[in-house]
Order: C-alpha cells, then structure tokens, then sequence
C-alpha cells in the first residue's frame, strides 16, 4: 500500500510542477486535463501526507518511552501514543478506500433525463419534483445546472426533462440516482383520498466531450421546426427547435428551449453525444459482465431503486435497505446522506472483490 501511496504522491507533486509550467498554462485543454487529474489525487495525496507525519509522531513517542521520566509525563506519552495510534487506524482504513479502482467517469459532469412512467398526469408531477430535488441538491454543492428540453405536461409536470449538472465530482455523487422513483401519496386530483403509487425515472450519465465521441456532419440528420409548450400548441413560428438524428445508430437528441436554433442544435449535439457514449458504455459493461445492466427497467410501478411515501414522510432505498424519515428535507435536496450510504455501499463492495482477487 506504501508503495502504490509513494507512487501516487509522485504523481501528485509532478503535477503540480506540470500547472506551474507556461507551455501548460497556455495550452487550456492540457491544463484541463492535468487539474482534473490533480484534483481525482488530492484526498489520497492529503492523507498519505498525515500518515506519514503520524508515523513519525508516534515513532518519537515511542521513542521518549525509553527515556527517564516521571510518572505524569510517561502517563502523557501513553495517551499521546494511544491517540496517534487511533489516528493510524483510521488514516488506514481511508487510504484503504481511496486506493480502490474508480470510475473513470466520476469526475465528469452529467446529464440527467427524467420522464413520467407509470401513474399518468401523477407520474409527471413527481418528475418535476425529481427535478426540483436534483436542481437544489446541484444548488447545495456549488454545481450549475442548465435546462437543455423539457416536455411540460398539462397541470405543470414535466413528461420528460433533460438537464445538466457541471461540477466536481457531479457523476460520482448523482450516478446512484439512474433507476425507477416510486411515489406513494394521494394525488391532488383524488377526491376520495386514496393513496396512488406512480413512478418517475431517471437516467444519470457522464457527459461527453466532444474528444471522447467525435461525430462527422455525413453521420447526422437535423430537422427544424417549431418551439412548443404545454399540450404540444406552437408557442412561436420560427422553427428555432431542432432534432439532431445519428444516421449509423438511430440516437435522436432535440433541444428547443435555447434562444437560437444554434444554441439547440450545439445543445442537442451535446446530449447525442452523451447518450452515444453511455451505449458505447453499457455495451462494454455487458461484455466484462456478461449482462447488460439496465438503468431504469420498464418504468413499471414494481422496477424502483427507491420509494417516496408521503403518508409515512418516509424515503427508502431499497438497493441498500436505507430509510429515512424526512421526506420533506430530501424533496428540498438534503441528499448528502442518501449519497453517502451508497458510496460506502459500493466502496465495501469493490474492497470485497479486490480482496477476494488477492
């Protein structure tokens, strides 16, 4: 473990070096590179820094042990060395961890897409407020997010929303929102106060720059035509909505909530990018796997990751066994600790498989 640590710090250090260097600085997408490299280091890097200080702490107090001294300064040592020793532990148990295989993919920014499933106009309703959930959550952690389309349904949901989150570490935090939302509540609309069950789901995917999927103007169709709002009426006539279709694949991207046809045709070649990649991706899972995981199932009520009961205030996700029971702070984007458990989840179960490799 020291070694990969050492290995690791070099690295840390020559980056450092690297930014400090004109050439880079000049050069945006090689300093672009290089930070976001620095950056996916640095919680190891800080770690093996204390760990180290620690070890030489508590090797000097070790070492004040075989001096002479009396007995209210010995009992100071032992507590010193009981301490950094507790510290030891715990800065192994982290390192541990950081040193795990990661997603290559945690460090990009995302685009999310949530639409109404099961549960009709109740099923929208819930979607917006997926959305509001993620735009606050996004809001708490210093991310941007950025409305790319939106399908408005007729009492204000959203049939289906798609949207940007830009930021550190935005797909490490959001990838475990990817599945089926069950909500459980009495619909507005229900005169005789019966709890409904509909579903909403939601797809989280690294987003594609441009350098990781290249797409040649022969491989795609783009249509024009008119913006429009609610219940599908024309709310303008100049065709400024444009849908982008990938000739060899069949992905369609549309954007037109932009204030120009370009401005939709680079945001809808933005998410066709994005959902190529994410194939490209699944596809490669299912080859090292030997099944492709799905994200979001049917959208049936049954296929969920996670359960929003109103009656109860009641969140819980099912992948882990979690429930909380505020409601009310996790629709609000209190998310932090839903996130939390299903990184450590995940991080148990990688630490499981490498162990067994050993």
């Amino acid at each position: 473990m020291l070694d990969r640590l050492q290995v690791l710090a070099d690295r840390y250090e020559k980056l450092n070096e690297l930014l400090s260097d004109p050439d880079v600085v000049n050069d945006s997408t090689r300093l672009r590179t290089y930070a976001k490299e620095q950056s996916g280091l640095e919680e190891a890097y800080r770690a093996y820094e204390e760990y180290k200080q620690v070890l030489t702490q508590l090797q000097d107090a070790k070492a004040m042990q075989e001096d002479k001294l009396d007995d209210e300064m010995r009992e100071m040592v032992k507590l010193e060395i009981e301490e950094l020793d507790e510290r030891r532990t715990e800065l192994e148990e982290q390192i541990r961890f950081l040193l795990l295989p990661k997603d290559p993919n945690d460090g990009k920014d995302i685009i999310v897409e949530i639409r109404g499933a099961a549960g009709g106009e109740e099923a929208n309703l819930f979607a917006a407020e997926l959305y509001r959930m993620y735009a606050k959550f996004a809001d708490s952690q210093g991310w941007r997010t950025e409305m790319l389309e939106a399908s408005v349904s007729d009492l204000g949901g959203f049939k289906e929303v798609i949207f940007s989150v830009s930021g550190p570490d935005a797909y490490r935090k959001m990838k475990y929102e990817s599945g089926a939302h069950r909500v459980q509540r009495v619909p507005e609309t229900e005169s005789g106060g019966r709890i409904h069950t509909s579903t909403s789901t939601v797809v989280v995917m690294p987003e594609a720059e441009e350098l990781d999927i290249v797409i040649h103007d022969k491989d795609i169709r783009v249509d024009t035509f008119c913006s429009s709002g609610a219940g599908g009426q024309s709310v303008n006539t100049t065709k400024s909505a444009v849908r982008v279709t990938h000739v060899p694949t069949g992905i369609v991207a549309t954007c037109q909530d932009g204030k120009s046809q370009n401005d939709n045709k680079d945001k809808a070649l933005q998410v066709l990018r994005t959902r190529i990649m994410d194939v490209k991706r699944q596809e490669e899972e299912a080859k090292y796997s030997g099944e492709r995981r799905e994200k979001i199932g049917t959208g049936d009520r049954s296929e969920r990751i996670r359960t929003y009961n109103f009656p109860q205030s009641r969140v819980t996700d099912h992948r882990i066994g979690l429930t909380l029971h505020r409601l009310e702070y996790v629709l609000n984007g209190d998310m932090d600790e839903i996130v939390q458990a299903l990184t450590l989840a995940e991080q148990a179960e990688i630490l499981e498989r490498e162990q067994m490799k050993q």
